[in-house]
């Protein structure tokens, strides 16, 4: 069963401030970065954050010098790396209540990696290693989707672009590939009542 067959069942992302890992739905999760476009929707083109965070997690894989086992956790953190941003959208906030969302987004961030069975921090070269690719990737994305009028802006130095093309995925197909992505890695990294509350049923 697709996640758009389920929709109706889903636990939508909610208040930020009373999250807990048990109440995290990565099915949700999945289906709301896939419904929403990169750049604040400032472009031409569609072009989802689940599609960029999973262009990320893949390369990631792609790195030398570590088994496959071990570069799991950096893959998953890269696919997690903008979950949080279901639960804020694409309002910006002021004054105290700025000052309340960073805490909120903080305590998110960690209940969100809680849920997927890992823990907060990575080990410094891979925390740099997974900037290094999110910066090739948006280099891709300047290459590849030039036609949708992205403007870098102030963005600082271009880095070298991943040498895979990018081509914008339709929502829901790249839900489902974000969605297939996470259940392969999180395999490997979350508790076992995690993996039987959650369950495979397609």
């Amino acid at each position: 069963m697709t996640v758009k067959e389920r929709a109706g069942a889903l636990r939508w992302p909610g208040d930020p401030a009373s999250l807990t890992a048990e109440g995290v739905d990565f099915e949700a999760v999945a289906h709301v970065l896939a419904n929403t476009c990169c750049w604040g929707g400032r472009t031409s083109r569609f072009y989802s954050l689940a599609q960029h965070a999973l262009t990320v997690s893949v390369a990631v894989g792609r790195l030398g010098g570590m088994n496959e086992t071990d570069t799991r956790v950096p893959c998953l953190h890269a696919l997690l790396a903008d979950a949080w941003r279901v639960w804020f959208g694409a309002g910006t906030a002021t004054g105290k209540a700025a000052e309340k969302n960073q805490r909120n987004l903080a305590a998110v961030r960690s209940t969100v990696l809680e849920a997927a069975g890992l823990t907060p921090g990575l080990p410094g070269e891979w925390a740099e290693a997974l900037l290094l690719v999110r910066r090739m990737a948006e280099a891709a994305e300047v290459r590849d989707l030039a036609e949708a009028g992205i403007e870098r802006g102030d963005a600082g130095p271009l880095f070298q672009p991943l040498r895979e093309r990018i081509r914008p995925l339709a929502p829901d197909k790249a839900a489902k590939r974000w969605l297939e992505r996470f259940r392969t890695l999180s395999g490997a990294t979350a508790p076992a009542s995690f993996a039987r509350s959650r369950g495979d049923g397609e």
